[in-house]
């Protein structure tokens, strides 16, 4: 199952009661955050979650309401004494932007590794997710995530016994893990049964309702969108600055047959975001209008 806190749901700067944008997931001991604005560390805090296990931070892009938060978050990371690395995933420019924010914080007992993202799409696997990134349409260069866990095929008893595989290998085999014992060799689709479906989650802010969001939020258990404006007029101003509706997230999200949508990073200008819950509801009944630390746990499906 996979832990989820939309952490903050605000654009641009934070407000008294709304903490800029960022996403905390966690799965089997790990935590990948996305995003890190301003306020971000007493978000974690309020929702309880540790600091020390955040293997993982990704970026969408550099502008300060995704990012500034990053200084004070690795120094209360180092306080709680990690060594181990941490992988810091985002576009183009990371290393550079990482090391300019670190001058206020340039120890550290835990060493970075960076992934710089410079194609339309790319995979990375840590934790046991695959972490997809894909290009979106933001007046920077920006990127929506996917976050995915596989789920195997059913252990086949039947299909081990007959092939007299020792009973001793089962449990290695059922996990993945290949064999070879006295020159025979075993492999997990000896046993295993067509894969299962696992948890799909994607996230999305700063872009115009392009194709690729569609596409890779896919039959998605929860996509996380920005909806920036919902206020009748502002279409035009979305389009100039390259953000969202919240019509336009609510279309996506139709269009990509995903079993809920939450709402995010809403415009400072938008202080009553749930006045717009029906219309959006009208195009996507499984809308949400998420307030800070939302969260959920997400399961793979009983009996599949």
């Amino acid at each position: 199952m996979l832990d989820v806190c939309l952490l903050g749901t605000g654009g641009m700067m934070p407000l008294p009661r709304r903490a800029l944008t960022s996403l905390m997931t966690r799965y089997n001991g790990s935590s990948i955050l996305i995003d890190c604005g301003e306020g971000t560390q007493v978000a974690i805090k309020e929702k309880g979650w540790s600091f020390k296990p955040i293997d993982v931070i990704c970026f969408t892009h550099y502008h300060a309401d995704h990012i500034s938060g990053l200084p004070g978050l690795l120094l209360t990371i180092g306080n709680a004494e990690r060594t181990q690395p941490i992988t810091m995933i985002g576009p183009k420019g990371l290393e550079r932007v990482v090391s300019a924010l670190r001058v206020i914080a340039p120890e550290l007992p835990f060493p970075i590794e960076y992934i710089e993202l410079s194609g339309p799409e790319q995979e990375i696997e840590r934790g046991g997710c695959r972490i997809r990134a894909f290009r979106v349409n933001h007046n920077v260069v920006c990127y929506g995530y996917t976050v995915e866990i596989d789920r195997a095929g059913r252990f086949q008893v039947e299909q081990a016994q007959e092939r007299m595989i020792p009973q001793k290998f089962w449990n290695k085999l059922q996990k993945g893990e290949t064999i070879e014992d006295n020159g025979q060799v075993y492999t997990p689709d000896m046993v295993l049964g067509p894969p299962r479906k696992g948890i799909k989650l994607t996230y999305c802010t700063d872009s115009r309702p392009v194709a690729a969001i569609a596409e890779h939020a896919q039959d998605s258990d929860l996509f996380i969108c920005e909806g920036m404006y919902g206020e009748k007029g502002k279409e035009s101003k979305a389009a100039e600055y390259k953000h969202m509706t919240l019509y336009d997230a609510a279309e996506l999200a139709k269009s990509a047959q995903v079993k809920e949508l939450w709402l995010t990073h809403y415009s400072p200008s938008l202080i009553h975001p749930e006045e717009f819950a029906a219309d959006v509801q009208q195009i996507f009944p499984n809308s949400v209008i998420s307030r800070d630390r939302r969260s959920t746990t997400l399961e793979f499906e009983e009996g599949k």
